[in-house]
């Protein structure tokens, strides 16, 4: 198995302050003006230091700078170094999966917008494996985590041939100007090639279209009436959360964050650095959904919510909201829990009660992959 390694070292960058994506070059520029820092080469070289404790000497083709070879320095990995023209642009990634044709696998740090870029370039054959940073994230070819990312390769490696393969992982992206003017229209861009080991591969956002609004209605009745004094809470982006603003009789921000104190709206599509503004020294409870069939709680669109703010809330403080349907077609049978920051995954895992109706709970193992 020879791979080629690539970082979208832009990918994420909106999430933390609250852009829902990173695509084109204003919003870059948008990103990095509000304090944005880049989060994909770290994660990205989370999943090589894995391979790396796996699988000492294990090879990679990658291309120079922060769009691989910077990410490797001082790993336990031997690097094949091949040159390639740098735009600063989507290019880049086209252009460097072009020059490791010879790759069996080619493992990319990035998000939708990169995986669409990869598989553009891809030859015949050729597998992919995503490291998530991205904001979104709707493709079934990413890892759970970077830490799931490393494991697998060093699976992929070590023993090819009790991997199994598909075909059919789906290439989503959601065309973000849509998505900031309050339309979401995610569109299917291609299948690619991918490992099919379920405990560490997220399946593609999707899943059974039910009318859950009712029980959702209830159970976020029940959290409202329940709501404590000075505390603040978080809403996170989607349905689930946003029926907690609704029984509180506000309308949510379209996946974006929202913040309550006392009943009164505090503060509207948040970023991190507003957020832990509003949440100051007061007690912090965080209300989440669940991703289609993904079941990321942390870590997919709502990046927003730092891991300062959620090692504040600690998992006592996380507020769950989801349908048992929902729960029942869930790919894995766990919550997914990826913080940017593996100590905080680790101290955030642990069976949690997810709200499903009223008077109704579901217990589910939240997990850092």
């Amino acid at each position: 198995m020879k791979l080629g390694f690539i970082v979208n070292p832009i990918a994420g960058l909106g999430g933390r302050v609250g852009l829902k994506g990173t695509d084109g070059p204003d919003t870059v520029a948008a990103a990095l003006a509000r304090g944005a820092v880049p989060q994909a080469g770290a994660r990205a070289r989370r999943a090589l230091q894995r391979l790396a404790d796996r699988l000492p000497g294990a090879g990679l083709v990658t291309v120079p700078g922060a769009l691989g070879a910077d990410w490797v320095e001082g790993l336990a990995i031997r690097v094949e170094i091949r040159q390639t023209p740098q735009t600063g642009s989507g290019q880049d990634t086209r252009q460097a999966v072009a020059a490791m044709a010879d790759c069996d696998l080619i493992v990319f740090a990035g998000g939708d917008g990169t995986a669409r870029d990869v598989s553009a370039a891809l030859t015949p054959g050729q597998a992919v494996l995503g490291i998530p940073c991205g904001v979104k994230m709707h493709s079934g070819v990413f890892a759970v985590s970077p830490e799931a990312a490393g494991a697998l390769l060093a699976d992929i490696v070590t023993a090819p041939d009790r991997i199994g393969w598909s075909d059919e992982a789906e290439i989503m992206d959601i065309d973000e100007a849509a998505l900031r003017a309050g339309h979401i229209a995610p569109k299917l861009y291609g299948h690619a090639r991918v490992s099919v080991l379920r405990a560490r591969m997220q399946a593609a956002k999707g899943g059974p279209r039910v009318d859950w609004g009712v029980a959702l209605a209830a159970a976020a009745a029940e959290v409202v009436a329940e709501m404590q004094p000075d505390t603040l809470y978080v809403i996170g982006p989607g349905s689930s959360a946003g029926a907690v603003l609704r029984a509180a009789g506000h309308q949510p921000t379209l996946l974006g964050i929202d913040a309550m104190r006392d009943g009164a709206v505090v503060g509207r599509d948040l970023d991190a650095a507003a957020l832990d503004a509003l949440a100051g020294g007061g007690p912090v409870r965080i209300v989440l959904g669940v991703t289609g069939q993904q079941g990321f709680v942390i870590g997919r669109g709502n990046q927003q919510i730092s891991p300062d703010l959620l090692r504040r809330a600690g998992r006592d403080g996380l507020i769950i909201l989801a349908a048992e349907e929902k729960l029942a077609h869930l790919s894995h049978p766990v919550l997914w829990v990826d913080s940017g920051d593996a100590d905080l995954d680790a101290a955030l895992s642990g069976y949690i009660r997810v709200r499903t109706g009223r008077g109704r709970e579901t217990v589910m193992r939240l997990s850092a992959g």
